[in-house]
């Protein structure tokens, strides 16, 4: 994977004597690599199925109990996004160090709902900062993104609450999530995407 080096432009910030805690002021950072991560959907997918094994519960690690029988796409799908949700309206989650388990929410790291649209993970910054998506850069192969998916990427407020699966983060990477699958095939849509070049408003709390 191919780094850029950018200078980051800190903007100076000063606080009144005893006013309220604020973050600090906010900065351009530039030379983003953007990823995006989804909850998969049972029903979008077929094919064969294979029997899941894990933990019914979210109190427990590696688990060995049988949660069910589903197409393998969506078992590899929930591994490599996080989540998904069961043709019952339960959720499959897996992490790299629970394993499978049911739940009722798709979950970060730290077992919090993820929200869509807003909940990202990326390496080095603070949990609880705040990013704008300033520019949507380009896809890694040079053309411009899609003007939908760049709207919508860049028009919504996102906030450090999750973490990269230990080995896929990385320096000037950011994961931001989607919510919920919208059909099939969906990893081939314009939302699966990736984009190089971005540049970010960042606040980081003080």
């Amino acid at each position: 994977m191919r780094w850029l080096w950018v200078v980051l432009i800190l903007a100076g910030c000063s606080a009144g004597q005893g006013g309220p805690p604020t973050s600090s002021a906010p900065s351009t950072d530039e030379g983003w690599q953007v990823t995006v991560y989804y909850t998969a959907v049972e029903s979008f997918h077929s094919g064969p199925s294979v029997p899941v094994r894990g933990c019914p519960v979210i109190d427990c690690e590696n688990g060995h109990d049988l949660l069910g029988n589903f197409p393998q796409s969506f078992a590899k799908a929930v591994k490599d996004e996080g989540t998904g949700r069961t043709n019952s309206g339960r959720y499959l989650n897996w992490s790299h160090d629970k394993g499978y388990w049911l739940d009722s929410a798709p979950r970060d790291s730290f077992g919090r709902p993820l929200r869509p649209f807003v909940s990202a993970a990326a390496d080095g910054l603070k949990t609880g900062s705040r990013i704008k998506l300033v520019s949507c850069g380009q896809t890694p192969e040079g053309t411009n993104v899609d003007s939908t998916v760049c709207q919508k990427l860049a028009s919504s407020s996102w906030e450090i609450t999750d973490e990269f699966t230990p080995g896929l983060g990385g320096r000037r990477h950011i994961d931001l999530y989607l919510g919920e699958e919208t059909g099939p095939k969906f990893t081939e849509s314009p939302w699966y995407t990736t984009l190089s070049e971005a540049v970010l408003e960042i606040h980081q709390p003080s």
